[in-house]
């Protein structure tokens, strides 16, 4: 009998341990799914005395980017914003978490804008606001403000496909 409430404390262990490896850990759960988008206003990288509010985006459907140069998966998924800026299929919105401004410049001109506007979070409150775990993520926000879909990591040409831009799609033709 001594033996069996340490043997199923660890059966019980094990199996939680077991069931977390067999997960995909970008599909980290938030609670901001089906919620409206936290609301900022921050300095643009490009004009800091400007302002740029998620207000602005109302009516359109449009994706918020958390990017960092010191960030080396920003880098790995950057071509593919870049494409997707071009193509002109989906506004995105970068936001440039604790970073220097001027790395943040140099690096845009070298690897390329997809953006419409970077805001800028030098403290950090707003990537906390947003749930954000670690960079890059991606969310995906309806034309009510609502945030739809959270994609940590690096998006990937099947994240795009699969994921991303169906979702687009399906919101861009609703009214």
């Amino acid at each position: 009998m001594r033996f069996v409430i340490p043997l199923v404390i660890f059966a019980v262990i094990a199996a939680f341990l077991y069931s977390g490896l067999g997960r995909d850990p970008t599909e980290v759960p938030s609670p901001l799914i089906g919620k409206p988008a936290p609301e900022f206003t921050l300095p643009t990288l490009a004009a800091p005395e400007q302002q740029f509010s998620t207000s602005q985006m109302k009516g359109r459907v449009w994706l918020l980017n958390i990017w960092a140069t010191w960030c080396a998966a920003c880098r790995v998924e950057h071509p593919l914003l870049v494409e997707l800026g071009r193509s002109g299929r989906v506004e995105i919105v970068g936001l440039n978490y604790k970073d220097n401004d001027t790395s943040a410049k140099q690096w845009l001109a070298e690897l390329g804008d997809p953006y419409i506007t970077t805001a800028v979070d030098t403290d950090g409150r707003v990537g906390i606001d947003w749930g954000f775990y670690g960079a890059p993520e991606t969310f995906v926000i309806d034309k009510e403000g609502v945030v739809r879909l959270k994609h940590i990591g690096p998006v990937s040409p099947e994240d795009l496909a699969t994921k991303i831009l169906p979702l687009v799609d399906e919101l861009q033709e609703t009214s």
